[in-house]
C-alpha cells in the first residue's frame, strides 16, 4: 500500500477511522503507509507499534522521524528510547533533554519523565525542588504516576515539611486515577488509620494493576509490616488481585 501525503489528507475522519477499525494486518499497513509518506502522528503510531512487536530499533528510528517534525509524544518517546536504551545506546543526557522538550511543550509524560530524572540525578545534575514542580504540574494535568510522586515528596519531606495527611490526599488521587504504586500507597495510609476493609481492596487493585516486579516488591512489604492484618489478609488480597488480573477481568 503507498499513499502521498495530498492522498491521505484527502480523507476524511470517517476514512481514517474506518482504515483503523480494520483487521489488525490492514491497520498496520495503512499506518505505514501513512508514516512512510511523512506524517508525523503516523510516524509515533508505528513507533510504537514496532515498540509492542519487539522491534526496538525500527521503533526508535520512526520516534527520531517524527521528533523531527517536533511531534510531543515522539520526543518523550525517543527520550524513553535514549532513557531504556530500546532500540539505542543509553543516554541518560539525551533522554533528559528529549524529555525537557517535550516538558516545556506541555506533555504531561515530559513533565514526569523529566521530573524523574532530575530527582535521581540521572542525566542531569539532582535537583529535587525542581522535580517537585514539574511532578506538581504533571499532576495538575492529571498524570496519576506524577500525582503518587508528589505524594512521595509530602511522606519523605523531600523539599517540602513532612505532612502525612497531605501525602495520603495525593496518593488516593494517583490511585483513583490508577497508578499501581499510588494504590498501593493509598492501602499503606488506610491501614495505619485503621480503615482495613478499605486497604484490602486497595491492595487487590494494586495486584490488578501492577507490574510483576512491583507485586514482589509489595510482597516483600507486606511480609514485614507491623500490622498482622497486612501480614495475613494484605498479603491474600495482593494475590487475589494478581489472580484476577491474570483471568482477564480486571475491573
Amino acid at each position: 500500500m503507498t499513499a502521498s501525503l495530498d492522498d491521505l489528507n484527502a480523507l476524511s475522519p470517517d476514512d481514517i477511522a474506518a482504515r483503523l477499525s480494520g483487521p489488525p494486518a490492514e491497520r498496520a499497513a495503512f499506518v505505514r503507509a501513512a508514516a512512510e509518506a511523512g506524517l508525523a502522528e503516523a510516524q509515533a503510531v508505528l513507533g510504537q507499534m514496532c515498540l509492542d512487536t519487539g522491534d526496538a530499533r525500527e521503533g526508535f528510528d520512526w520516534f527520531v522521524r517524527a521528533a523531527a517534525q517536533h511531534h510531543v509524544m515522539a520526543i518523550n518517546m525517543v527520550g524513553r528510547c535514549y532513557d531504556l536504551g530500546w532500540g539505542t545506546a543509553v543516554d541518560k543526557a539525551r533522554a533528559a533533554e528529549c524529555y525537557r522538550v517535550a516538558a516545556g511543550a506541555g506533555l504531561d509524560w515530559g513533565m514526569y519523565n523529566y521530573a524523574t530524572l532530575l530527582a535521581l540525578g540521572h542525566g542531569v545534575a539532582e535537583d529535587k525542588a525542581a522535580a517537585l514542580d514539574w511532578f506538581r504540574k504533571a499532576a495538575a494535568l492529571g498524570n496519576a504516576k506524577a500525582t503518587n510522586f508528589v505524594g512521595s515528596f509530602y511522606e519523605d519531606g523531600w523539599v517540602v515539611p513532612r505532612d502525612l495527611p497531605r501525602a495520603a490526599q495525593y496518593y488516593a488521587r494517583a490511585a483513583q486515577g490508577g497508578d499501581f504504586r499510588g494504590a498501593f500507597n493509598h492501602a499503606r495510609m488506610l491501614a495505619r488509620a485503621g480503615r482495613m476493609e478499605e486497604a484490602l481492596g486497595w491492595l487487590t487493585r494494586t495486584g490488578e494493576l501492577a507490574t510483576p516486579a512491583f507485586v514482589a516488591q509489595a510482597a516483600d512489604w507486606l511480609a514485614a509490616s507491623d500490622i498482622a492484618v497486612l501480614r495475613g489478609r494484605g498479603r491474600q488480597a495482593l494475590r487475589a488481585g494478581v489472580q484476577t488480573a491474570a483471568l482477564g477481568i480486571c475491573t
